[in-house]
């Protein structure tokens, strides 16, 4: 397990916030921070704190990935027409880790990360095991045959704690999913409330 998956509770508490909506999440019990000085009292945050919060928020959101990763969704975003904030929201919501977990594949995004790297997942018919491969709308990603009874599977797809959202087609009786368009932001189910704009602008001092 990496370092990342291990400490996943703790970004929880550190935004004093459950932003995966998870049952077992620490905040339920303790809405303070970790560590010894998180029950300090906090003064009001700046604009910059703000924005940073909001980058670690949804950085953590998609399994904490990697400051270097995240900047280059940034990087792309702005470069696309539209809404830049929109832009970064359809970029996460595209890479394949996150594809399984709204699909129930998996339980969490940190899941979803390791069933893909494993190797049990396909994108039209070929292996993908890059969790951060950019899946289109219409590609289709499938559980490999051998792996369609595992444990983990069966288990996250009988979650009654999330739905699959309306922008995917997912038949769980054949393991398979389907992108049917890029999602806005007030459509992706975030169990607390993200703020994409506040990102582009912490990237854009």
């Amino acid at each position: 397990m990496t370092k990342r998956a291990e400490s996943k509770y703790k970004i929880d508490r550190r935004m004093g916030q459950n932003i995966w909506g998870r049952p077992k999440s620490p905040v339920n019990r303790r809405e303070y921070g970790p560590g010894q000085h998180g029950q300090r009292r906090k003064g009001k945050m700046s604009d910059f704190g703000t924005q940073l919060k909001a980058k670690q928020k949804l950085k953590g959101y998609y399994g904490n990935i990697s400051e270097k990763q995240f900047r280059k969704y940034y990087a792309e975003a702005i470069r696309m027409k539209g809404d830049s904030g929109d832009n970064l929201i359809g970029l996460l919501e595209r890479r394949l880790d996150a594809v399984v977990y709204r699909a129930k594949f998996a339980p969490t995004p940190f899941a979803a990360r390791q069933f893909v790297n494993h190797g049990h997942i396909r994108v039209n018919g070929r292996r993908v095991n890059i969790a951060s491969y950019l899946v289109k709308p219409g590609d289709l990603v499938e559980v490999k045959d051998s792996s369609k009874q595992l444990v983990i599977l069966l288990e996250s797809v009988g979650l009654a704690e999330r739905d699959v959202p309306d922008y995917y087609e997912a038949d769980h009786s054949k393991m398979t999913a389907k992108m049917t368009r890029i999602p806005l932001p007030s459509e992706v189910p975030y169990p607390v409330m993200m703020e994409p704009n506040l990102v582009i602008e912490f990237y854009s001092r």
